[in-house]
C-alpha cells in the first residue's frame, strides 16, 4: 500500500487490546524510522526511550491525560530532546561523521564553530525549544512507519513532563521529554475506530503561491 493509504488507515487510538503485543521486530522498525529522520545540522538532538515493562507503564500512567491508554498499549515511546546544546555534544556528532566517512578530524570545524556560536550563546530554554522541534520530525516518521506496519498509535503531548522526566531519570541523561507515542493494537470496542477521518479539504489546506 502507499503511504497515503497508510495514513488514511491510521487514527489516534483511544482503546487498546492489552492482550496483543507488538513484536520486537516491528518495534525495531519503528524506532529505526525515527533514527533515520532528518534533523537540523544532522545532530539528532533527541533520544527515544522504549518502554514495554508493564510496571513502569503503570507508574507513568498518572502523568497521562489518558492513563488507561498508556497502561493497555503494548509499548510507549518517549521522545526526549537534549536539555541544551554543548560543544561536546556537537563535536561528538561531527567526530563520528568524519570517522565513518573516512575524513580527517576537523574537516567540519568551520561549520561546527558557526553552530556553536549560534546555539551556545542562547539560553537553555531557547536551546530546548530548538532541540524539541527536531524530535517532532522523528516522531512523525515513527507514526508513519507504524501505520505502514498496521500497528495502531496514539501521539500524546498531554502528559506531565516533570513526572515522566523524574520516573525515567532523564535529567541524568541531559534530556527532557517532549512527546509520547503509544503503540499497540486497537480494541474492537474503540469508539473512534469506525469514525470517519476528518481533515480540512485540500482547497482550504493548500495555499498556492504563484
Amino acid at each position: 500500500m502507499s503511504l497515503i493509504e497508510d495514513l488514511k488507515w491510521r487514527y489516534a487510538t483511544k482503546k487498546y487490546d492489552p492482550t496483543k503485543k507488538v513484536s520486537q521486530e516491528n518495534i525495531d522498525k519503528i524506532v529505526e524510522a525515527a533514527r533515520l529522520a532528518p534533523t537540523s545540522s544532522g545532530l539528532q538532538q533527541f533520544r527515544v526511550l522504549v518502554v514495554s515493562n508493564q510496571e513502569i507503564k503503570e507508574k507513568l500512567a498518572p502523568s497521562s491525560l489518558n492513563p488507561e491508554v498508556m497502561v493497555d498499549c503494548s509499548h510507549v515511546l518517549v521522545f526526549a530532546a537534549w536539555d541544551r546544546y554543548s560543544a561536546e555534544r556537537i563535536d561528538s556528532i561531527y567526530d563520528r561523521i568524519t570517522d565513518e566517512r573516512g575524513l580527517p578530524q576537523g574537516r567540519f570545524s568551520s561549520y561546527t564553530d558557526k553552530i556553536k556560536s549560534l546555539y551556545l550563546n542562547q539560553s537553555a530554554e531557547e536551546n530546548f525549544v530548538h532541540t524539541a522541534r527536531q524530535s517532532y520530525i522523528a516522531f512523525a516518521m515513527a507514526i508513519a512507519q507504524a501505520a505502514e506496519l498496521r500497528i495502531d498509535s496514539t501521539p500524546a503531548e498531554g502528559f506531565n513532563n516533570e513526572l515522566v522526566d523524574e520516573l525515567l531519570d532523564l535529567k541524568s541523561l541531559g534530556l527532557k521529554s517532549v512527546t509520547l507515542l503509544y503503540l499497540g493494537y486497537r480494541d474492537e470496542n474503540d469508539w473512534l475506530a469506525p469514525m470517519k477521518k476528518v481533515r480540512n479539504p485540500t482547497e482550504d489546506f493548500v495555499i498556492e503561491v504563484k
